[in-house]
């Protein structure tokens, strides 16, 4: 049962909203108390004006965000439910119509989305995880008949993603925040939720699947080619893997617009979010790094002028700010040549940027540090070096030419079955058996 109490300051709507808030939540069921909306508010009030129903949802925001942080400290636990699913909710068609698709299998839905970056130079409606988000996220559980939980996670994210994808940037590498955000903070945290809501399984709207050899589950690519997310999912582990559940894996991105609509759902043709939440509408990953470099004191400064050199290191010209190159990038460098130039490496410490014609992209051989594998080396048999690549076949061996087992290493080396063009340091290589995921690492160097 909820305990509730309120302090308000303002006009009389909104001391009223929150008393009103109180009243809807104070000894409810905590999923009860989850279903609390603006409209619930207004009409245990009577019906606001409208220039006065800013504070029901004022009160509504303010009350699921002291159930989210009592549900994230532990404070709130129920009995298991064999058939209670928790839904990952963006507010997008994705995650609604994994949402309605339990909903049809007979499933108890409760919800959760995860508020993970705030900031008033990101384009919030292009987000998953903003503030706009969340209130949109819970408006549309709430029209589903769906409890919602919203997790404030933005501490985590910031050290965890957002830190280290400043780190990468100022050292040369172009980091994959998706990766490491669905690795060490989404699902550990959305699965712990689940357990405390006595939920017994965790659903998403990725397009991936969940398959399983002779020593437990793996991820596995979704059936359409085009949406497969399992790349940015390749973190996750087998004792994770065995609560989850991707109901789209199977289906395109039609068919699940097709499916929303004809469940009513609002957002059945609503946009796509941009995956690098926290860089929509900012300008790129270099003016993110100027406006937020107090993060990371120390850090040089995105634009920072230096050289472009070729690969004896003649100067070619110069640039402003190296973090606004990545790997084989051909346009923006700026320097006249008798062949198109593009971007080799970048070295950080010198502040240079390094230039070269295209076969100087090619690489077979490519270090990984640090990295993990699922499954031994061995039973790797390609390797993809970028979101939505094709895979390479490639042979998996220690850095002293052994063939490593399951667990953690330090780095890996990993001999490509052929030349592919410029593996960009920082992005994930995430290595394939068939359509399985079996171990992932980081580009280090190639």
């Amino acid at each position: 049962m909820v305990e509730a109490g309120f302090e308000a300051k303002g006009c009389a709507a909104a001391r009223g909203a929150g008393s009103a808030a109180v009243e809807l939540a104070e000894g409810s069921p905590v999923l009860e108390a989850a279903l609390v909306s603006p409209a619930t508010i207004s009409a245990e009030l009577g019906g606001l004006t409208s220039a006065a129903t800013h504070a029901a949802s004022l009160a509504a925001d303010a009350l699921h965000r002291a159930i989210g942080l009592a549900a994230r400290d532990g404070a709130i636990g129920l009995s298991p439910e064999p058939r209670r699913t928790l839904v990952a909710m963006s507010g997008g068609v994705d995650s609604a119509a994994a949402a309605q698709l339990a909903l049809d299998a007979g499933d108890e839905v409760v919800s959760v989305t995860l508020e993970l970056w705030s900031d008033p130079g990101t384009d919030g409606e292009r987000s998953c995880c903003s503030p706009q988000a969340v209130l949109g996220a819970r408006a549309l559980a709430h029209r589903m008949g769906i409890p919602h939980f919203t997790l404030d996670l933005r501490e985590e994210f910031g050290a965890a993603v957002v830190d280290d994808f400043l780190d990468g940037y100022a050292g040369g590498a172009t980091p994959n925040p998706c990766v490491r955000c669905n690795g060490l903070v989404r699902f550990d945290r959305m699965l712990a939720l689940a357990s405390r809501l006595g939920a017994a399984r965790l659903a998403t709207g990725h397009y991936a699947r969940v398959g399983h050899d002779d020593q437990g589950p793996l991820v596995r690519a979704g059936a359409d080619p085009a949406k497969d997310q399992s790349y940015v999912l390749a973190r996750l582990t087998g004792p994770e893997l065995e609560r989850l559940h991707f109901p789209l894996g199977h289906l395109d991105k039609p068919r699940v617009r097709e499916l929303a609509a004809a469940a009513g759902l609002p957002v059945a043709r609503k946009p796509e979010s941009q995956d690098l939440c926290f860089l929509a509408g900012t300008g790129g990953p270099a003016a993110f790094m100027a406006r937020h470099s107090a993060r990371r004191p120390g850090l040089p400064a995105a634009s920072q002028a230096g050289d472009i050199v070729d690969r004896e290191g003649r100067v070619l010209g110069r640039h402003r700010g190296h973090q606004r190159f990545t790997v084989g990038q051909r346009r923006g460098i700026g320097v006249a040549a008798t062949e198109p130039l593009y971007v080799l490496s970048k070295d950080a410490r010198r502040n240079r940027v390094v230039v070269g014609p295209r076969q100087s992209l090619a690489a077979r051989d490519v270090a990984v540090a640090p990295a993990r594998l699922h499954r031994p080396a061995t039973s790797a048999d390609s390797v993809r070096l970028r979101y939505h690549s094709p895979a390479v076949p490639c042979d998996v061996r220690g850095a002293a030419g052994e063939t490593p087992g399951r667990g953690h290493h330090p780095e890996l080396s990993l001999r490509l079955g052929r030349e592919v063009r410029a593996p960009a340091p920082g992005q994930t290589a995430c290595l394939m058996r068939d359509d399985l995921v079996v171990g992932w690492g980081t580009i280090a160097d190639a």
